[in-house]
């Protein structure tokens, strides 16, 4: 779920219980799935299926699962047929939600985002309804350590062409244009900088506050969407939604 506080999404995945982690495996190995299916099971000449197997390590999914998936996929008879939908929409409070699915049945994976929304006070809108509000960009984050200074990784991301580099207890984030964002990504691997997350994802270019009962609202929208099989992230513009998973 990413919002304002990319550190408190973070801590946030990593506290999950066996049974929750279980199912982002079995989102990611989807994602994997797909991946292999259209391009290969070879992740050197397939850059999809790198950047998913990158994201399933980051969250720590077994080696054997992996495999696992990439040999589902390429076998014999293996008929399904994902696809990535994404559905946007206004969350309780008039907050803005956009939901990316990943899904081998989009009238069932669409009634149930309608649904989801419905039952949260919220309401599932129409392509373009609040994607205005956001912007596609890249953010890895990176702990803190002694392998490198903040001086020294400053410099790195400037000579990768990076747009920016917050600072904060937690670690750094940095920021890159969607199209660059390999690039850099690269570029930081090859100086042996490790990555907690690196991803592209839906930025909101402003936020808003929620309280009270909307905030529960919301804090339930969210586990809402957390729970089905379909969903592979949800970009929203509620700065406050850290405080909201604690009352999910």
């Amino acid at each position: 779920m990413s919002g304002h506080n990319k550190w408190s999404t973070i801590k946030h995945t990593k506290g999950k219980n066996d049974a929750a982690r279980a199912k982002i495996f079995t989102k990611l190995g989807k994602v994997i799935a797909m991946a292999a299916k259209i391009g290969g099971s070879d992740p050197d000449m397939n850059p999809a299926l790198r950047d998913a197997i990158y994201k399933a390590k980051q969250n720590n999914m077994p080696n054997d699962n992996i495999d696992r998936s990439i040999k589902r996929a390429t076998g014999d008879g293996n008929s399904a047929n994902y696809e990535t939908i994404f559905y946007e929409g206004y969350g309780p409070g008039g907050s803005a939600v956009i939901v990316e699915t990943l899904t081998d049945n989009k009238n069932r994976t669409a009634g149930e985002m309608r649904h989801i929304f419905d039952k949260s006070g919220g309401s599932l809108g129409t392509n373009g309804s609040v994607a205005f509000m956001f912007e596609r960009k890249g953010i890895i984050a990176i702990e803190k350590n002694d392998k490198f200074t903040e001086d020294q990784l400053f410099e790195w991301i400037l000579e990768a062409e990076a747009d920016d580099m917050v600072s904060s207890e937690e670690g750094y984030e940095v920021f890159t244009q969607a199209s660059n964002f390999n690039k850099v990504r690269d570029f930081l691997t090859e100086k042996n900088v490790e990555f907690v997350t690196a991803e592209i994802e839906y930025v909101p270019t402003s936020y808003i506050t929620l309280e009270d009962n909307k905030l529960t609202s919301f804090g339930k929208l969210l586990g809402r969407f957390d729970e089905s099989d379909d969903v592979q992230n949800v970009y929203h513009n509620v700065e406050n939604a850290d405080e909201a998973s604690e009352e999910e």
